[in-house]
């Protein structure tokens, strides 16, 4: 697969501002993990233009749908940027963009069984992984 010159770019971006091992999941698994502010219970999975899917980090059980959405002034964000600004958003803001997200079970809009899918191949990816920083 192809990736285009707008993604090209936004990767680099994403590659300047997120840590190592997030830029490398998301090369790899096409999305992130990102720990809420709870003291490691729960994370959120970050899918580009999907919602928000927060999860129990010990049990994987799968908790909310958080539909938020970036804009660009035109066309779509290339994925990457759209990754990021959800990122960037949660690592900064996380209660005001939970405050103003729209809410919904898990299965609302991501299947739970893929869900479980990429929690269970996202574990295994951090262990491969243990040494990206």
């Amino acid at each position: 697969m192809s990736v285009d010159t707008s993604e090209l770019r936004a990767r680099e971006l994403m590659r300047a501002v997120a840590p190592a091992r997030e830029c490398a999941m998301y090369a790899e698994l096409g999305f992130v993990s990102v720990e809420g502010r709870s003291g490691g219970r729960y994370a959120y999975l970050i899918y580009p233009h999907r919602p928000l899917l927060a999860y129990e980090t010990g049990s994987g059980r799968l908790l909310s749908e958080y539909c938020v959405r970036f804009r660009d002034e035109g066309d779509r964000l290339p994925d990457a940027d759209d990754v990021l600004a959800r990122w960037l958003a949660i690592r900064g803001r996380e209660r005001e963009l939970i405050a103003t997200a729209n809410v919904n079970r898990p299965g609302h809009q991501i299947d739970p069984d893929h869900a479980r899918r990429d929690l269970r191949r996202m574990r295994e990816w951090i262990a491969r992984n243990s040494d990206v920083d």
